[in-house]
C-alpha cells in the first residue's frame, strides 16, 4: 500500500554534498528553518537530468528569493557531482547542494528509490521550515520536470502557510484571488 509523505516529518539523514566548488556535510537538521525543494533524478552523466538541473539552475535565484533552497539528489557521490559540475556546461551552472546518496539513504527516506536499479525517480518534494513534506510530485524517467511550475507551486504552499483559511485554486499565480471554504461557497464553484 502506497503511504502519502504529505504532511510527514523528513526522516534523519546525514551525507556529503558539493556546493560553490567545496564538500560539506549536510543534515536534515540543516534544512529546517527555511523552506526547501529536494530534487531527486536518477544518475549524473545522464540525459533528461541535465536539462532539469540547468532549468533548476536558471531559476535558482527566484527560489532564492523566496527563501527556497534547493537539494538535489542522486545515488551518485559528491565526487561525482563535482566531476559532472567540472565537465557539463548544463550542470557547471548550478550553485545549488548537490546531495550524494550512494547508500540511498535519503533516496528510500522519501520512497523514490528504485531498487532494482539503485537509482532515485524523478521525485519533487517541497518541505517547509519546520521539515513537514508539503509537495509531493513524481514522474516517470523519461519525463522531465519544469522549474517554472515548481515555482509557482513553492509560492502556492508558502502563501497557504502564510494565511489559514485560504487556499490556492488551479493556475493560481502569485497577486490573484484565493478562495476562503465555507459553507457558502459549497456548490457555488
Amino acid at each position: 500500500m502506497l503511504m502519502s509523505l504529505i504532511g510527514s516529518q523528513i526522516k534523519p539523514f546525514k551525507t556529503e554534498a558539493f556546493k560553490d566548488g567545496k564538500f560539506s556535510t549536510v543534515t536534515d537538521g540543516d534544512v529546517k528553518g527555511g523552506w526547501s525543494v529536494f530534487f531527486f533524478y536518477p544518475a549524473d552523466f545522464t540525459f533528461v537530468c541535465p536539462t532539469e538541473l540547468e532549468d533548476l539552475a536558471d531559476n535558482y535565484d527566484a527560489f532564492q528569493a523566496l527563501g527556497v533552497e534547493i537539494y538535489s539528489v542522486s545515488t551518485d557521490t559528491h565526487f561525482s557531482h563535482k566531476a559532472w559540475h567540472d565537465t557539463s556546461p548544463a550542470i557547471g551552472k548550478i550553485k545549488y547542494t548537490m546531495l550524494g546518496d550512494p547508500t540511498g539513504t535519503i533516496t528510500r527516506n522519501f520512497d523514490v528509490m528504485i531498487e532494482e536499479a539503485g537509482l532515485a525517480d524523478r521525485g519533487t518534494f517541497v518541505v517547509d521550515p519546520e521539515g513537514n513534506i508539503q509537495i509531493v510530485e513524481i514522474t516517470a524517467g523519461g519525463i522531465g520536470r519544469d522549474a517554472t511550475e515548481l515555482l509557482r507551486k513553492v509560492k502556492a504552499a508558502q502563501y497557504v502557510a502564510s494565511h489559514p483559511g485560504e487556499v490556492c485554486p488551479a493556475k493560481w499565480q502569485e497577486g490573484a484571488e484565493t478562495l476562503a471554504p465555507s459553507l457558502d461557497l459549497v456548490g457555488k464553484i
